[in-house]
């Protein structure tokens, strides 16, 4: 019976682990923000956001990937196509569905879509195809669950609501896999192509700026 028994919590164990995928730290392109709440009471934005930011060391296309969307505890996900080369330290802009207040339009976005995100329980996946992902808890490039959300990184940020967004921790640029500690809750900042860049890897970028030209010119 002992016997049994283990077995069962083996089988058990594994078949969690199976339905949770591992998530690995992006080289490049991760999720670095997260807004639900436009154009909800009391927000000052017209529409949802999602923000995502190239923190590797060199350019990133990302035509053919996509943002996508479902409820804290669901299997279904809404897909926004992405488009165009993510600069080393650039910010891409997808805006997401308009509420029936707000006072002020997000900065020119660099992609839109039509998903109406809840303001306070979520999850987000960066997927590096168009195809709609399926189940609760999928394997995606970058994923990001707030609230009650039943799938994150490691484990989910507190509830966002109408006035807060979830935003990466030092611009972009922090990546440990745990979605709790590498986003911090505050008021929305929009941020697209047009924003100033923030390189997370200065010297690196310099040293390999700097090979390419000694190739160059040799």
């Amino acid at each position: 019976m002992k016997k049994a028994a283990t077995t069962s919590v083996l089988l058990g164990a594994a078949a969690l682990a199976l339905a949770t995928p591992a998530f690995a730290v992006s080289p490049d392109i991760v999720i670095s923000q997260v807004y639900g709440g436009g154009g909800n009471s009391g927000a000052t934005l017209t529409h949802d956001f999602i923000e995502v930011f190239n923190r590797g060391v060199a350019p990133v296309d990302v035509t053919g990937w996509s943002v996508q969307y479902a409820s804290a505890t669901g299997s279904t996900w809404q897909v926004t196509a992405l488009s165009g080369i993510i600069p080393v330290g650039g910010y891409y802009l997808i805006q997401q569905a308009q509420g029936a207040g707000g006072s002020q339009a997000l900065p020119t976005p660099d992609a839109t879509g039509t998903i109406a995100m809840s303001a306070t329980n979520g999850k987000v996946a960066l997927v590096t195809s168009t195809t709609a992902l399926s189940g609760t808890c999928p394997a995606a490039y970058d994923f990001f669950g707030f609230g009650t959300a039943n799938c994150s990184e490691t484990a989910a940020t507190a509830a966002l609501n109408n006035t807060t967004a979830a935003s990466r921790n030092a611009d972009g640029c922090t990546d440990t896999d745990d979605n709790s500690s590498d986003f911090t809750l505050g008021g929305p900042l929009p941020r697209n192509s047009a924003s100033p860049v923030n390189d997370c890897n200065p010297v690196q970028n310099t040293s390999s700026t700097w090979g390419r030209m000694k190739t160059l010119y040799r």
